[in-house]
This record gives structure tokens, sequence and C-alpha cells, in this order.
């Protein structure tokens, strides 16, 4: 027996639990795709009973960026912690659990494979459903843990590491519209703070990456530096920021050459440049958005009589220029914009355990932990979030007049 899950196991059954949930219907999920070790357990009307995330951003903003093997070690320190902790604060014992969800996919592979093994070790011990979890398609549907949303609904999903639009027509049915051919606009707001030196004021020390430029951007004029309008000749819904952010990099070498910049100090205009860089990255999302909303509407995809919604969710859908930004597009083309909570919008073991709770409802991807496919789930690094439906919206040939943006 493992020695992390007898640890627990002992832990729990010392334990004198008096509660309500023992008949309820409850999951347990587990996140670990990146860098913060999430866990929560979820009741069937979205009510978090209990949950518990240990962040690693602090000690990956000091070495400049997420290193695999140093997230691994920390997800390995931290696990059995988060999950006894979230178990304690939801009040009800491991055997009163209905399943045991946990992320597979996609993510850093070792980082991942913290969090499945413990999950399928907890799941085998206590005799519990396993139910492995698409990590893309838990924010997709995390908005239906706190809203009305009925199927079929645009989702933008926008983090560190993915940009991505999808049709989300079932809980497991998805049609991807356009998705990122290179960094996510998460990772590119990463990278331009570093090279801005964001992190050296006192002010931005503390703060992720994209989080630092948004605040440096609110207080700078967005239309102060020049940059292309990416994709512009592209008749799909994909998403390419690496030549905004080259444009960036020349932005910033031409002034710190020309202002003689010392190595420890920041290039003028600063917040100037935030500004323009997050338009430019805000426009893109916009332009991308609007061409899928309007082949949604070519192929008939929303019923005529429903309500049309966009959700958009990750860890960049925080960010309140490029949600304002978005909304305008929602609002000339008849979309509601929907969006989770920010504590709920970054990596959490509660979207992860909700996403298990709607495959428990249908009764779709739930393992036993005594069949054989229970051994043979494994992470994966990569994988496309629904069928892919791209090269049919360039087919498609739609030329958009682009909704011109207030800000």
């Amino acid at each position: 027996m493992n020695s992390k899950v007898f640890s627990l196991k002992r832990f729990l059954s010392r334990r004198n639990f008096h509660c309500n949930f023992a008949r309820s219907i409850a999951v347990l999920g587990i996140e670990t795709s990146c860098d913060d070790t999430g866990c929560a357990i979820v009741d069937s009307k979205g009510t978090i009973l209990g949950e518990c995330l240990n962040s690693q951003q602090q000690v990956h903003i000091n070495h400049g960026g997420i290193i695999p093997p140093i997230a691994k070690e920390l997800h390995e320190q931290h696990i059995e912690r988060v999950v006894r902790e979230t178990l304690s604060s939801s009040k009800i014992v491991i055997d009163d659990l209905n399943a045991i969800a946990a992320t597979v996919k996609p993510g850093l592979p070792m980082s991942l494979r913290v969090g499945m093994t413990h999950g399928k070790l907890l799941a085998k011990e206590y005799n519990k459903p396993f139910i492995p979890i698409h990590h893309m398609e838990a924010h997709a549907l995390t908005i239906r843990m706190i809203e009305k949303v009925e199927f079929p609904f645009l989702v933008l999903l926008v983090s560190g590491g993915h940009c991505l639009l999808n049709l989300v027509q079932d809980v497991d049915k998805f049609l991807l519209l356009g998705q990122s051919i290179d960094d996510a606009p998460g990772e590119a707001f990463d990278k331009f703070a570093r090279r801005m030196k964001l992190h050296m004021l006192k002010e931005y020390s503390t703060m992720s990456g994209g989080r630092a430029v948004e605040t440096a951007a609110s207080k700078g004029d967005p239309n102060a530096f020049v940059f292309p309008m990416a994709l512009a000749h592209y008749k799909d819904c994909n998403f390419s920021v690496a030549g905004l952010k080259n444009t960036a990099r020349k932005h910033i070498i031409r002034l710190e050459k020309e202002h003689e910049v010392e190595p420890d100090q920041m290039v003028p205009q600063m917040e100037d440049l935030c500004a323009s860089f997050q338009l430019a990255i805000t426009k893109h999302l916009c332009h991308r958005l609007q061409r899928a909303m309007e082949y949604i509407t070519l192929k008939k995809y929303m019923p005529p009589d429903k309500e049309k919604t966009l959700v958009v969710s990750g860890g960049v859908a925080c960010n309140k220029f490029i949600r304002g930004c978005l909304g305008q597009v929602c609002d000339e083309m008849g979309y509601r914009l929907l969006a989770p909570p920010p504590h709920l919008c970054t990596d959490n073991g509660a979207m992860i355990a909700w996403n298990g709770m709607e495959r428990w409802n249908t009764g779709k991807g739930i393992i036993d932990p005594s069949s054989p496919e229970f051994d043979e789930v494994d992470v994966q690094g990569r994988c496309i979030l629904g069928e892919d439906m791209t090269e049919d919206v360039v087919l498609a040939g739609i030329k958009c007049k682009w909704i011109k943006l207030k800000y």
C-alpha cells in the first residue's frame, strides 16, 4: 500500500465527522496540470464543500519561469496535505464520496502524473470510481457551477498554456473552431513582463506576468506604440501572438539603445508599451472571436430561439481590459458574456471536481478501479479539444468587417 494513501486513511479513520452529506452526491477533484496543487469536493448543485490550493507562483517568479522538475517536486511535497485539508474542511469522510476525478491531460507530464497517481491510488484504496479529466474541458464547463448555461454555447479559453475557441455541444462534445499555433497569450504576457523587468519593481514583484502587464497598462496609452494585426490575411479562427511578441521585443531593444538603458533600469514609456502590447493581443482575440461567431451563424449551430452565450475562462479571462473588449464584441453580435469568478478562472481543484460531477451525472468516462481500463489510464501532455473544425472555418471564406473597439 502506498505510504501516503495509508497515512491519509489513518487520518480519516481517526476523525469523527458528524455531517449531513453522507447521502448526497459528492466528487473529489485533483488538479496538478501545471504549477498549482489543487483539490476540492463539489456536490451536484455546484456547491464547493471543501477545497485547498497550494500555489507555486512565487517560486516560479523567482526562477524566471516554470521549471517542470521543480513543479513536480512541489506537487509531491504538498498533494497529501492539500487532499487532507480539503476533506477536513468539507466535514465528510472519503467513504461518502461518489467518485474521484483527476486531471490527466493536457499539461506538464511530470506534474500531471503526480495528481493522477494520487487520485488513482485513492480510488483503488477506497474502491471509488475514477474519472480522468481533460483540463480544458473542465475550464469550459466551470461556468455551469454558478450559472444556468444550456448547451450549445461558445467558449474562449485563454491561459498561459492555451488559447482555444470551441462550440460546446454537450459535456463531452466540443467543436474546435480555433487554437494557438504558437505562444498562448498568457505565456506571451509572462515573457514580455520578464523582458520588461517588471518583477524588479516592488509594485509588481509578487504578481504574475499577466497581472503585472495589466496593472502597468492601466496607466499607459494603448496607442503609443504600433503593432501589426496578427494573421490579418488568414480567414480562420486560429491564434498567433509570436509576431506581436517579436514586435514588442524590437520596441524594447530600440528604447534601450536610444536611451542607453542600464541592465538594472526600466525602459522609458514602460506603461505605454504594456498598454499597447495588451491592446494588440486583445484586438487579435476579438477578431478571431468575431469570425467564430459569424461562422456559427452561417452554419446555424445555435438554435434560433436560444439565447446565445460566450463563456470566457482561463487565467487571462481575469484581465478586465480584455474582458471588456470581448464584451463589446458580444454586444454587437447578440451574445451574452459570462465568465467564472477570478478564483475559478485560474487552475483549481473545484473545476476538476465539477467536471467529474458533470460526467457522473451523464455516466460518461467513469472507470471502475477493478477494471483493466483503470490500469491503462495515463497522462497526456498534448491533446486536441473536440472535433477539429478549423479547416471548415477556412473553407467558409468569411470576410469580416471588424467591430471597432472603444477603450
